[in-house]
């Protein structure tokens, strides 16, 4: 059962770069494929996945409940709004918790990830609009933005690990 989310709003715009040694195909790749996916998104120390999707195309649903140590299980669910191969994903997502049989939704954000070749490498923009639910919210937003500054260097990760998989000749 979902429950009504609180009245108090907080709204937060972020942008996050980053700079890969690898093509702006390897780092799209790396969000297109469910298995690697699933490894620098959700998969890390402590954390146990219940249940995960990764459906990578336009109207696609991505997301799951996954837990991280001792806190509640947590939730995302994602649509995947509009896709440009090795250019640009914008996917819209909420995220919350899961407290007994009620699912309590703390954020609703829309993402905008663009890619472009820099050098032998890419250049990756970030870009997060989001509404934060209840009297704190506010103080999710810095979070959320170190939350997804860590995640794209899970990815980095990901790119070094997969450096075997790359072209002949590509950079990694």
């Amino acid at each position: 059962m979902t429950q009504p989310a609180p009245s108090a709003l907080a709204h937060g715009t972020f942008t996050v770069e980053r700079r890969y040694d690898a093509s702006p195909e390897r780092v799209f790749q790396a969000w297109a494929d469910p298995d690697a996916f699933r490894r620098w998104f959700v998969e890390a120390p402590g954390a146990t996945v219940h249940d995960w999707v990764h459906e990578f195309r336009v109207g696609g649903r991505g997301g799951g409940r996954y837990r991280f140590g001792d806190h509640a299980v947590g939730f995302n669910d994602t649509r995947f709004l509009d896709i440009v191969e090795s250019r640009r994903i914008i996917l819209s997502y909420v995220m919350g918790r899961e407290l007994g049989d009620e699912r309590r939704r703390d954020s609703a954000s829309l993402a905008t990830i663009e890619l472009r070749a820099d050098g032998a490498g890419a250049h990756l923009v970030y870009t997060e609009q989001g509404a934060y639910f209840g009297d704190d919210g506010a103080a999710h937003i810095p979070l959320r933005q170190h939350g997804c500054t860590a995640m794209l260097e899970n990815l980095a990760r990901e790119l070094e690990t997969s450096a075997g998989s790359a072209a002949p000749g590509e950079s990694v």
